[in-house]
Protein backbone atom coordinates (compact mmCIF):
# COMPACT_ATOMS: atom_id res chain seq x y z
CA UNK A 1 0.00 0.00 0.00
CA UNK A 2 1.51 3.33 -0.94
CA UNK A 3 0.53 6.89 -0.25
CA UNK A 4 -0.11 9.09 -3.24
CA UNK A 5 2.23 12.04 -3.66
CA UNK A 6 1.13 15.32 -5.16
CA UNK A 7 2.85 14.42 -8.46
CA UNK A 8 1.10 11.07 -8.74
CA UNK A 9 -2.21 12.66 -7.78
CA UNK A 10 -1.73 15.22 -10.53
CA UNK A 11 -1.07 12.43 -13.02
CA UNK A 12 -4.33 10.74 -12.07
CA UNK A 13 -6.17 14.00 -12.49
CA UNK A 14 -4.64 14.47 -15.94
CA UNK A 15 -5.68 10.97 -16.89
CA UNK A 16 -9.20 11.80 -15.85
CA UNK A 17 -8.84 14.80 -18.17
CA UNK A 18 -10.53 18.17 -18.68
CA UNK A 19 -9.80 21.35 -16.76
CA UNK A 20 -13.12 20.91 -14.97
CA UNK A 21 -11.63 18.15 -12.80
CA UNK A 22 -7.93 19.07 -12.66
CA UNK A 23 -8.36 21.08 -9.47
CA UNK A 24 -10.40 18.39 -7.76
CA UNK A 25 -8.03 18.07 -4.79
CA UNK A 26 -6.29 21.45 -4.73
CA UNK A 27 -8.48 23.09 -2.11
CA UNK A 28 -11.34 22.01 0.13
CA UNK A 29 -12.72 25.55 -0.11
CA UNK A 30 -13.08 25.46 -3.87
CA UNK A 31 -16.40 24.12 -4.99
CA UNK A 32 -16.63 21.56 -7.75
CA UNK A 33 -18.10 23.01 -10.91
CA UNK A 34 -21.32 21.38 -11.90
CA UNK A 35 -21.87 20.03 -15.35
CA UNK A 36 -24.39 21.73 -17.57
CA UNK A 37 -26.29 19.02 -19.34
CA UNK A 38 -29.30 20.08 -21.36
CA UNK A 39 -31.75 17.29 -21.98
CA UNK A 40 -33.54 17.24 -25.32
CA UNK A 41 -37.03 16.03 -24.54
CA UNK A 42 -39.00 13.95 -27.02
CA UNK A 43 -42.48 15.02 -28.12
CA UNK A 44 -44.09 12.44 -25.84
CA UNK A 45 -42.03 13.65 -22.87
CA UNK A 46 -42.91 17.26 -23.72
CA UNK A 47 -46.60 16.40 -23.66
CA UNK A 48 -46.28 14.94 -20.16
CA UNK A 49 -44.31 18.00 -18.98
CA UNK A 50 -46.96 20.29 -20.49
CA UNK A 51 -49.81 18.47 -18.76
CA UNK A 52 -48.08 18.62 -15.37
CA UNK A 53 -47.16 22.29 -15.91
CA UNK A 54 -50.87 22.89 -16.43
CA UNK A 55 -51.64 21.49 -12.98
CA UNK A 56 -52.88 18.11 -14.21
CA UNK A 57 -52.56 14.90 -12.21
CA UNK A 58 -50.73 12.45 -14.45
CA UNK A 59 -49.71 8.80 -14.57
CA UNK A 60 -47.01 7.88 -17.07
CA UNK A 61 -45.46 4.54 -17.83
CA UNK A 62 -42.98 3.07 -20.28
CA UNK A 63 -40.67 0.12 -20.69
CA UNK A 64 -37.11 -0.02 -19.33
CA UNK A 65 -34.83 2.56 -20.94
CA UNK A 66 -37.49 5.14 -21.87
CA UNK A 67 -36.04 7.74 -19.51
CA UNK A 68 -38.69 7.58 -16.79
CA UNK A 69 -36.36 8.36 -13.86
CA UNK A 70 -34.71 11.27 -15.68
CA UNK A 71 -38.15 12.66 -16.48
CA UNK A 72 -39.33 12.21 -12.88
CA UNK A 73 -36.35 14.21 -11.60
CA UNK A 74 -37.13 17.01 -14.05
CA UNK A 75 -40.79 16.98 -13.07
CA UNK A 76 -39.91 17.31 -9.37
CA UNK A 77 -37.88 20.44 -10.14
CA UNK A 78 -40.70 21.72 -12.30
CA UNK A 79 -43.33 21.18 -9.59
CA UNK A 80 -41.20 23.17 -7.15
CA UNK A 81 -41.53 26.15 -9.48
CA UNK A 82 -45.32 25.95 -9.61
CA UNK A 83 -45.79 25.12 -5.91
CA UNK A 84 -43.88 26.23 -2.82
CA UNK A 85 -40.92 23.78 -2.70
CA UNK A 86 -41.79 22.73 0.87
CA UNK A 87 -45.17 21.52 -0.40
CA UNK A 88 -43.79 19.19 -3.09
CA UNK A 89 -42.97 15.67 -1.89
CA UNK A 90 -41.07 13.06 -3.93
CA UNK A 91 -41.62 9.46 -2.85
CA UNK A 92 -41.06 5.84 -3.89
CA UNK A 93 -42.03 2.53 -2.26
CA UNK A 94 -38.40 1.44 -1.64
CA UNK A 95 -35.37 3.17 -0.21
CA UNK A 96 -33.27 2.52 -3.32
CA UNK A 97 -35.89 4.10 -5.59
CA UNK A 98 -36.44 7.00 -3.18
CA UNK A 99 -32.73 7.84 -3.09
CA UNK A 100 -32.64 7.83 -6.90
CA UNK A 101 -35.00 10.83 -6.96
CA UNK A 102 -33.70 12.50 -3.76
CA UNK A 103 -36.94 11.74 -1.97
CA UNK A 104 -38.28 9.60 0.84
CA UNK A 105 -40.15 6.33 1.02
CA UNK A 106 -43.88 6.50 0.44
CA UNK A 107 -44.55 4.88 3.81
CA UNK A 108 -42.42 7.42 5.70
CA UNK A 109 -44.08 10.34 3.94
CA UNK A 110 -47.54 8.96 4.69
CA UNK A 111 -46.68 8.12 8.30
CA UNK A 112 -48.25 4.66 8.05
CA UNK A 113 -45.33 2.36 8.86
CA UNK A 114 -44.86 -0.97 7.10
CA UNK A 115 -47.49 -3.03 8.90
CA UNK A 116 -50.66 -3.91 7.02
CA UNK A 117 -53.53 -2.31 8.93
CA UNK A 118 -57.13 -1.60 8.04
CA UNK A 119 -58.00 1.86 6.78
CA UNK A 120 -59.33 3.14 10.11
CA UNK A 121 -56.17 1.99 11.90
CA UNK A 122 -53.93 3.67 9.32
CA UNK A 123 -55.82 6.93 9.64
CA UNK A 124 -55.60 6.67 13.40
CA UNK A 125 -51.83 6.24 13.17
CA UNK A 126 -51.45 9.33 10.97
CA UNK A 127 -53.70 11.42 13.23
CA UNK A 128 -51.47 10.54 16.17
CA UNK A 129 -48.31 11.49 14.26
CA UNK A 130 -48.14 15.28 14.25
CA UNK A 131 -45.42 15.43 11.58
CA UNK A 132 -47.22 13.06 9.21
CA UNK A 133 -50.50 14.91 9.79
CA UNK A 134 -48.73 18.18 8.94
CA UNK A 135 -47.29 16.72 5.72
CA UNK A 136 -50.73 15.59 4.51
CA UNK A 137 -52.14 19.01 5.36
CA UNK A 138 -49.56 21.05 3.49
CA UNK A 139 -48.70 18.83 0.46
CA UNK A 140 -49.79 20.35 -2.84
CA UNK A 141 -47.97 17.99 -5.22
CA UNK A 142 -47.12 14.35 -4.52
CA UNK A 143 -44.80 12.31 -6.76
CA UNK A 144 -44.84 8.50 -6.49
CA UNK A 145 -42.16 6.70 -8.50
CA UNK A 146 -41.95 2.90 -9.08
CA UNK A 147 -45.71 2.54 -8.66
CA UNK A 148 -45.49 -1.10 -9.81
CA UNK A 149 -44.44 -2.00 -6.25
CA UNK A 150 -47.54 -0.43 -4.65
CA UNK A 151 -50.64 -2.62 -4.33
CA UNK A 152 -54.20 -1.47 -4.87
CA UNK A 153 -55.16 -1.67 -1.21
CA UNK A 154 -52.38 0.73 -0.20
CA UNK A 155 -53.18 3.14 -3.05
CA UNK A 156 -56.84 3.28 -1.96
CA UNK A 157 -55.87 3.76 1.68
CA UNK A 158 -53.58 6.68 0.90
CA UNK A 159 -56.24 8.36 -1.24
CA UNK A 160 -58.74 7.97 1.59
CA UNK A 161 -56.30 9.37 4.16
CA UNK A 162 -55.61 12.37 1.91
CA UNK A 163 -59.32 13.24 1.61
CA UNK A 164 -60.07 12.77 5.28
CA UNK A 165 -57.15 14.74 6.70
CA UNK A 166 -57.41 17.54 4.14
CA UNK A 167 -61.19 17.58 4.63
CA UNK A 168 -61.79 18.05 0.91
CA UNK A 169 -64.42 16.01 -0.88
CA UNK A 170 -62.35 15.51 -4.01
CA UNK A 171 -59.96 12.81 -5.15
CA UNK A 172 -56.71 12.86 -3.12
CA UNK A 173 -58.02 15.90 -1.31
CA UNK A 174 -57.06 18.14 -4.22
CA UNK A 175 -53.38 17.09 -4.32
CA UNK A 176 -51.71 17.21 -7.74
CA UNK A 177 -50.59 13.62 -8.18
CA UNK A 178 -47.74 12.52 -10.46
CA UNK A 179 -47.25 8.76 -10.62
CA UNK A 180 -44.67 6.85 -12.66
CA UNK A 181 -43.73 3.22 -13.18
CA UNK A 182 -43.90 0.13 -15.35
CA UNK A 183 -46.28 -2.55 -14.09
CA UNK A 184 -44.52 -5.11 -16.30
CA UNK A 185 -41.49 -4.81 -14.02
CA UNK A 186 -41.12 -5.97 -10.41
CA UNK A 187 -44.56 -6.29 -8.73
CA UNK A 188 -45.49 -5.58 -5.09
CA UNK A 189 -44.32 -8.12 -2.53
CA UNK A 190 -47.43 -10.22 -1.77
CA UNK A 191 -48.90 -9.59 1.68
CA UNK A 192 -51.17 -12.38 2.98
CA UNK A 193 -53.04 -9.81 5.06
CA UNK A 194 -54.20 -8.00 1.92
CA UNK A 195 -57.58 -9.67 1.51
CA UNK A 196 -58.92 -7.32 -1.16
CA UNK A 197 -57.18 -9.19 -3.98
CA UNK A 198 -56.01 -5.88 -5.46
CA UNK A 199 -52.43 -6.76 -6.28
CA UNK A 200 -51.66 -3.66 -8.34
CA UNK A 201 -52.29 0.05 -7.84
CA UNK A 202 -54.31 0.26 -11.07
CA UNK A 203 -56.86 -2.10 -9.49
CA UNK A 204 -57.73 0.55 -6.89
CA UNK A 205 -61.29 1.81 -7.28
CA UNK A 206 -59.97 5.37 -7.30
CA UNK A 207 -57.24 4.78 -9.93
CA UNK A 208 -58.87 6.39 -13.00
CA UNK A 209 -60.40 9.14 -10.87
CA UNK A 210 -56.91 10.01 -9.59
CA UNK A 211 -55.61 11.22 -12.96
CA UNK A 212 -56.57 13.73 -15.59
CA UNK A 213 -54.27 12.01 -18.07
CA UNK A 214 -52.39 8.74 -18.46
CA UNK A 215 -49.47 8.26 -20.87
CA UNK A 216 -47.11 5.57 -22.07
CA UNK A 217 -43.62 6.51 -23.21
CA UNK A 218 -42.51 4.57 -26.27
CA UNK A 219 -39.12 6.01 -27.29
CA UNK A 220 -36.36 3.71 -26.00
CA UNK A 221 -32.92 5.22 -25.37
CA UNK A 222 -31.04 2.40 -23.66
CA UNK A 223 -30.89 0.03 -26.62
CA UNK A 224 -30.31 1.01 -30.24
CA UNK A 225 -30.37 -2.45 -31.85
CA UNK A 226 -33.92 -2.90 -33.24
CA UNK A 227 -33.60 -6.69 -32.83
CA UNK A 228 -32.91 -6.35 -29.12
CA UNK A 229 -35.66 -3.75 -28.69
CA UNK A 230 -38.19 -6.05 -30.35
CA UNK A 231 -36.99 -9.02 -28.30
CA UNK A 232 -37.27 -7.13 -25.02
CA UNK A 233 -40.73 -5.78 -25.84
CA UNK A 234 -41.89 -9.33 -26.44
CA UNK A 235 -40.38 -10.55 -23.15
CA UNK A 236 -41.98 -7.59 -21.36
CA UNK A 237 -45.40 -8.84 -22.50
CA UNK A 238 -44.55 -12.43 -21.66
CA UNK A 239 -44.19 -13.38 -25.31
CA UNK A 240 -41.25 -14.57 -27.33
CA UNK A 241 -41.21 -15.44 -30.99
CA UNK A 242 -39.19 -18.60 -31.85
CA UNK A 243 -36.98 -16.52 -34.14
CA UNK A 244 -36.33 -14.03 -31.36
CA UNK A 245 -35.53 -16.84 -28.95
CA UNK A 246 -32.61 -17.70 -31.20
CA UNK A 247 -31.05 -14.37 -30.27
CA UNK A 248 -31.20 -15.38 -26.63
CA UNK A 249 -29.79 -18.82 -27.41
CA UNK A 250 -26.78 -17.11 -28.99
CA UNK A 251 -26.19 -15.34 -25.68
CA UNK A 252 -26.31 -18.59 -23.67
CA UNK A 253 -22.96 -19.91 -22.53
CA UNK A 254 -21.57 -21.91 -19.63
CA UNK A 255 -18.45 -19.75 -19.68
CA UNK A 256 -18.51 -16.51 -17.74
CA UNK A 257 -16.22 -13.51 -18.11
CA UNK A 258 -15.10 -12.70 -14.53
CA UNK A 259 -15.18 -8.97 -15.35
CA UNK A 260 -18.90 -9.02 -16.22
CA UNK A 261 -21.49 -8.28 -13.52
CA UNK A 262 -23.46 -11.37 -12.58
CA UNK A 263 -27.13 -10.70 -11.86
CA UNK A 264 -28.94 -13.02 -9.48
CA UNK A 265 -32.59 -13.18 -8.41
CA UNK A 266 -31.63 -13.98 -4.80
CA UNK A 267 -29.63 -11.74 -2.48
CA UNK A 268 -27.85 -14.64 -0.78
CA UNK A 269 -26.29 -15.64 -4.12
CA UNK A 270 -25.06 -12.08 -4.59
CA UNK A 271 -23.43 -11.99 -1.15
CA UNK A 272 -21.89 -15.44 -1.63
CA UNK A 273 -20.25 -14.53 -4.95
CA UNK A 274 -18.93 -11.14 -3.82
CA UNK A 275 -17.52 -12.53 -0.57
CA UNK A 276 -15.88 -15.44 -2.39
CA UNK A 277 -14.22 -13.16 -4.95
CA UNK A 278 -13.00 -10.74 -2.26
CA UNK A 279 -11.39 -13.60 -0.33
CA UNK A 280 -9.58 -14.72 -3.47
CA UNK A 281 -7.69 -11.42 -3.63
CA UNK A 282 -4.51 -10.86 -1.71
CA UNK A 283 -3.80 -7.51 -0.23
CA UNK A 284 -4.93 -5.27 2.55
CA UNK A 285 -8.66 -4.63 2.94
CA UNK A 286 -9.76 -1.02 3.34
CA UNK A 287 -13.09 -0.52 5.10
CA UNK A 288 -15.46 2.40 4.68
CA UNK A 289 -18.20 2.81 7.30
CA UNK A 290 -21.11 5.04 6.33
CA UNK A 291 -21.62 8.22 8.36
CA UNK A 292 -25.31 8.93 8.96
CA UNK A 293 -26.97 11.99 10.42
CA UNK A 294 -30.57 12.98 11.02
CA UNK A 295 -33.43 11.81 13.17
CA UNK A 296 -35.63 8.75 12.99
CA UNK A 297 -37.64 7.63 11.14
CA UNK A 298 -35.65 9.39 8.42
CA UNK A 299 -32.27 8.16 9.62
CA UNK A 300 -33.43 4.54 9.58
CA UNK A 301 -34.45 4.98 5.91
CA UNK A 302 -30.76 5.43 5.01
CA UNK A 303 -30.19 1.72 5.62
CA UNK A 304 -32.75 0.88 2.92
CA UNK A 305 -30.89 2.78 0.22
CA UNK A 306 -28.25 1.55 -2.18
CA UNK A 307 -25.22 3.01 -0.36
CA UNK A 308 -23.97 0.23 1.98
CA UNK A 309 -23.48 0.49 5.74
CA UNK A 310 -20.04 -1.03 5.29
CA UNK A 311 -17.92 -1.24 2.14
CA UNK A 312 -14.79 -3.40 2.11
CA UNK A 313 -12.39 -2.94 -0.81
CA UNK A 314 -8.95 -4.09 -1.80
CA UNK A 315 -6.74 -3.81 -4.86
CA UNK A 316 -8.23 -5.81 -7.72
CA UNK A 317 -11.82 -5.53 -6.49
CA UNK A 318 -14.49 -5.15 -9.18
CA UNK A 319 -16.68 -2.16 -8.33
CA UNK A 320 -19.64 -0.28 -9.76
CA UNK A 321 -20.61 3.36 -9.42
CA UNK A 322 -23.92 3.88 -7.65
CA UNK A 323 -24.16 7.60 -8.36
CA UNK A 324 -23.70 9.79 -11.44
CA UNK A 325 -20.30 11.48 -11.21
CA UNK A 326 -19.83 12.81 -14.73
CA UNK A 327 -22.28 12.45 -17.57
CA UNK A 328 -19.78 14.13 -19.86
CA UNK A 329 -17.15 11.47 -19.11
CA UNK A 330 -19.63 8.59 -19.07
CA UNK A 331 -19.12 7.96 -15.35
CA UNK A 332 -22.74 7.25 -14.54
CA UNK A 333 -24.66 5.05 -12.15
CA UNK A 334 -23.81 1.50 -13.30
CA UNK A 335 -20.29 2.19 -14.65
CA UNK A 336 -17.88 -0.61 -13.66
CA UNK A 337 -14.16 -0.84 -13.10
CA UNK A 338 -11.33 -2.19 -10.93
CA UNK A 339 -9.71 -0.71 -7.82
CA UNK A 340 -6.06 -0.30 -8.79
CA UNK A 341 -4.70 1.18 -5.55
CA UNK A 342 -5.42 3.46 -2.60
CA UNK A 343 -3.96 6.81 -1.70
CA UNK A 344 -3.94 9.58 0.87
CA UNK A 345 -4.36 13.04 -0.61
CA UNK A 346 -3.25 16.31 0.88
CA UNK A 347 -6.23 18.38 1.95
CA UNK A 348 -8.67 15.46 1.75
CA UNK A 349 -9.65 13.95 5.11
CA UNK A 350 -11.95 10.92 5.09
CA UNK A 351 -11.14 9.58 8.56
CA UNK A 352 -14.79 10.01 9.50
CA UNK A 353 -15.60 7.00 7.28
CA UNK A 354 -12.19 5.35 6.86
CA UNK A 355 -9.73 5.05 9.74
CA UNK A 356 -6.82 4.66 7.29
CA UNK A 357 -7.79 7.95 5.58
CA UNK A 358 -7.37 6.40 2.11
CA UNK A 359 -9.27 6.96 -1.12
CA UNK A 360 -9.69 4.24 -3.78
CA UNK A 361 -8.43 4.81 -7.30
CA UNK A 362 -10.58 3.07 -9.89
CA UNK A 363 -9.77 2.30 -13.49
CA UNK A 364 -13.13 2.12 -15.23
CA UNK A 365 -13.85 -0.21 -18.11
CA UNK A 366 -14.21 2.88 -20.31
CA UNK A 367 -10.48 3.46 -19.84
CA UNK A 368 -10.71 6.42 -17.48
CA UNK A 369 -8.97 6.38 -14.11
CA UNK A 370 -10.44 8.37 -11.24
CA UNK A 371 -9.84 8.98 -7.57
CA UNK A 372 -13.18 8.31 -5.87
CA UNK A 373 -14.32 10.66 -3.14
CA UNK A 374 -17.19 10.12 -0.71
CA UNK A 375 -20.63 11.24 -1.83
CA UNK A 376 -23.75 12.12 0.13
CA UNK A 377 -27.22 10.59 -0.17
CA UNK A 378 -30.08 12.56 1.32
CA UNK A 379 -33.61 12.00 2.50
CA UNK A 380 -35.76 15.00 1.61
CA UNK A 381 -38.98 16.10 3.24
CA UNK A 382 -40.28 18.63 0.75
CA UNK A 383 -37.32 20.96 0.28
CA UNK A 384 -35.67 20.10 3.60
CA UNK A 385 -32.87 17.57 4.11
CA UNK A 386 -33.95 15.46 7.10
CA UNK A 387 -31.24 12.79 6.95
CA UNK A 388 -28.07 12.09 5.00
CA UNK A 389 -25.48 9.37 4.52
CA UNK A 390 -21.84 9.90 3.60
CA UNK A 391 -20.23 6.90 1.89
CA UNK A 392 -18.16 5.92 -1.10
CA UNK A 393 -20.34 5.80 -4.25
CA UNK A 394 -19.28 2.21 -4.96
CA UNK A 395 -20.54 -1.35 -4.61
CA UNK A 396 -18.73 -4.61 -5.14
CA UNK A 397 -19.68 -5.59 -8.68
CA UNK A 398 -18.88 -9.22 -9.26
CA UNK A 399 -22.54 -9.86 -8.49
CA UNK A 400 -25.69 -7.76 -8.08
CA UNK A 401 -29.32 -8.57 -7.34
CA UNK A 402 -31.95 -8.05 -10.02
CA UNK A 403 -33.95 -5.93 -7.56
CA UNK A 404 -30.97 -3.62 -6.94
CA UNK A 405 -30.28 -3.10 -10.65
CA UNK A 406 -33.79 -1.88 -11.47
CA UNK A 407 -33.39 1.46 -13.24
CA UNK A 408 -29.70 0.92 -14.06
CA UNK A 409 -28.04 0.77 -17.48
CA UNK A 410 -25.20 -1.78 -17.74
CA UNK A 411 -22.77 -2.39 -20.59
CA UNK A 412 -22.37 -6.09 -19.84
CA UNK A 413 -24.24 -8.58 -17.68
CA UNK A 414 -24.04 -12.28 -17.00
CA UNK A 415 -27.15 -13.74 -15.44
CA UNK A 416 -28.23 -17.17 -14.31
CA UNK A 417 -32.01 -17.21 -14.52
CA UNK A 418 -32.52 -20.75 -13.22
CA UNK A 419 -33.77 -19.30 -9.90
CA UNK A 420 -35.81 -16.49 -11.46
CA UNK A 421 -39.20 -16.24 -9.82
CA UNK A 422 -42.22 -14.04 -10.23
CA UNK A 423 -43.52 -11.96 -13.08
CA UNK A 424 -41.26 -9.49 -14.84
CA UNK A 425 -37.97 -10.65 -13.32
CA UNK A 426 -36.48 -11.91 -16.59
CA UNK A 427 -37.48 -8.68 -18.32
CA UNK A 428 -35.93 -6.46 -15.62
CA UNK A 429 -32.66 -8.39 -15.80
CA UNK A 430 -32.33 -8.46 -19.60
CA UNK A 431 -33.50 -4.89 -20.18
CA UNK A 432 -30.56 -3.48 -18.18
CA UNK A 433 -28.03 -4.24 -20.94
CA UNK A 434 -27.32 -1.93 -23.86
CA UNK A 435 -26.61 -4.52 -26.55
CA UNK A 436 -26.79 -8.22 -27.36
CA UNK A 437 -22.98 -8.34 -27.34
CA UNK A 438 -23.03 -7.49 -23.64
CA UNK A 439 -25.55 -10.20 -22.72
CA UNK A 440 -24.39 -13.56 -21.32
CA UNK A 441 -27.06 -16.02 -20.20
CA UNK A 442 -27.21 -19.32 -18.36
CA UNK A 443 -29.99 -21.32 -16.75
CA UNK A 444 -32.55 -19.84 -19.13
CA UNK A 445 -35.71 -21.55 -20.31
CA UNK A 446 -38.63 -19.90 -22.17
CA UNK A 447 -40.97 -20.80 -19.30
CA UNK A 448 -39.21 -18.14 -17.19
CA UNK A 449 -40.67 -15.42 -19.44
CA UNK A 450 -43.84 -14.37 -17.64
CA UNK A 451 -46.10 -11.31 -17.58
CA UNK A 452 -49.01 -10.96 -15.17
CA UNK A 453 -52.42 -11.39 -16.89
CA UNK A 454 -53.84 -8.38 -15.03
CA UNK A 455 -50.97 -6.20 -16.24
CA UNK A 456 -51.47 -7.38 -19.80
CA UNK A 457 -55.13 -6.37 -19.65
CA UNK A 458 -54.25 -2.99 -18.14
CA UNK A 459 -51.80 -2.11 -20.92
CA UNK A 460 -54.12 -3.48 -23.55
CA UNK A 461 -56.51 -0.68 -22.56
CA UNK A 462 -53.80 1.81 -23.52
CA UNK A 463 -53.75 0.71 -27.15
CA UNK A 464 -57.50 -0.02 -27.41
CA UNK A 465 -58.57 3.38 -26.08
CA UNK A 466 -56.02 5.07 -28.30
CA UNK A 467 -57.52 3.27 -31.31
CA UNK A 468 -61.05 4.23 -30.26
CA UNK A 469 -60.06 7.88 -30.05
CA UNK A 470 -58.42 7.61 -33.47
CA UNK A 471 -55.09 8.78 -32.15
CA UNK A 472 -51.75 7.75 -33.50
CA UNK A 473 -49.50 10.44 -32.06
CA UNK A 474 -46.04 9.88 -30.70
CA UNK A 475 -47.08 10.40 -27.10
CA UNK A 476 -49.47 7.44 -27.04
CA UNK A 477 -51.68 9.58 -24.84
CA UNK A 478 -54.60 7.66 -23.42
CA UNK A 479 -57.68 8.82 -21.63
CA UNK A 480 -56.30 12.36 -21.76
CA UNK A 481 -59.34 13.60 -23.67
CA UNK A 482 -61.60 10.93 -22.25
CA UNK A 483 -64.93 12.34 -21.16
CA UNK A 484 -65.01 9.81 -18.35
CA UNK A 485 -61.73 10.91 -16.78
CA UNK A 486 -62.38 14.61 -17.17
CA UNK A 487 -65.73 14.23 -15.45
CA UNK A 488 -64.42 12.28 -12.47
CA UNK A 489 -61.62 14.79 -12.00
CA UNK A 490 -64.20 17.53 -11.49
CA UNK A 491 -66.45 15.60 -9.14
CA UNK A 492 -65.85 12.82 -6.66
CA UNK A 493 -66.49 9.48 -8.33
CA UNK A 494 -68.51 6.65 -6.82
CA UNK A 495 -65.32 4.63 -6.60
CA UNK A 496 -63.55 7.34 -4.66
CA UNK A 497 -66.42 7.82 -2.20
CA UNK A 498 -66.92 4.14 -1.56
CA UNK A 499 -64.65 4.23 1.49
CA UNK A 500 -65.50 7.76 2.59
CA UNK A 501 -66.39 8.28 6.23
CA UNK A 502 -66.76 11.34 8.43
CA UNK A 503 -63.61 12.52 10.17
CA UNK A 504 -65.64 14.11 12.94
CA UNK A 505 -67.58 10.90 13.50
CA UNK A 506 -64.34 8.92 13.59
CA UNK A 507 -62.77 11.26 16.15
CA UNK A 508 -65.96 11.20 18.25
CA UNK A 509 -66.08 7.40 18.28
CA UNK A 510 -62.40 7.23 19.19
CA UNK A 511 -62.97 9.63 22.08
CA UNK A 512 -65.84 7.49 23.36
CA UNK A 513 -63.61 4.41 23.36
CA UNK A 514 -61.16 6.25 25.58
Amino acid sequence: MRFITAAIAAAYRRNFSTKRFQNRYQSKNKTKKSEHYRMKWTEEQKEIISAISGGKSVFFSGSGGTGKTLLVKHIIKLLKKFHPPSRVFATAPTGVAAFAIRGQTLHSFAGIGHHMLDRHALLNRVLNDTKAYSRWKKVEALVIDEISMVDGELFESLESIAREIRDKDEVWGGIQLVVCGDFFQLPPIPDPRNLSGKEFAFEADCWDASFNMQFELTKIFRQSDPRLVKLLQGIRRGECDPEELKLLEQSCSDESDPSVIQLYPLREDVNRVNEMRMKSLSGRTITYLSLDSGENPWKSQLKKGIAPDELCLCEGARVMLIKNLSRWCGLLNGATGIVTEFGEFKGVDVRDICSQNLLPIVKFDSGRTMVIEPETWVVMEGDTVVANRKQMPLLLAWALSIHKCQGMTLDKISTNLSKAFGYGMVYVALSRVRSLDGLHLSGFTPSKIKAHPKVLLFYKSFSSEQAMEGKDDAANKIRGCSRNVLLVSDTTSQAATKYHFSLSEFLTSRQKRK
